[in-house]
C-alpha cells in the first residue's frame, strides 16, 4: 500500500485547519465591529437626536394644549 492517500488527507486536513482559522478570525472581527457601542452610537446619533427633538415637541405641544383654553 502507498502512503500517498494519507499523506494527501493530511494535507487537505491541514488547509481545512487554516481555513477554518480563517473564518473564526474573520467573524470573530466582524462580530467585535458590530457590537462596537461607541461606533454604533456615533453613527445613529443623528437619527437618535432628531426623533427625540420631534418626540419632545410633541409632547410639550400635548402637554400645552391641555392647560390652555380655545
Amino acid at each position: 500500500m502507498s502512503t500517498l492517500p494519507s499523506e494527501i488527507l493530511e494535507v487537505r486536513a491541514a488547509d481545512e485547519r487554516r481555513r477554518l482559522l480563517s473564518s473564526v478570525v474573520e467573524l470573530k472581527s466582524k462580530v467585535r465591529e458590530k457590537l462596537d457601542v461607541k461606533r454604533t452610537a456615533r453613527r445613529y446619533m443623528p437619527y437618535a437626536s432628531g426623533a427625540a427633538a420631534l418626540l419632545g415637541l410633541l409632547m410639550g405641544y400635548g402637554v400645552a394644549g391641555i392647560f390652555t383654553r380655545h
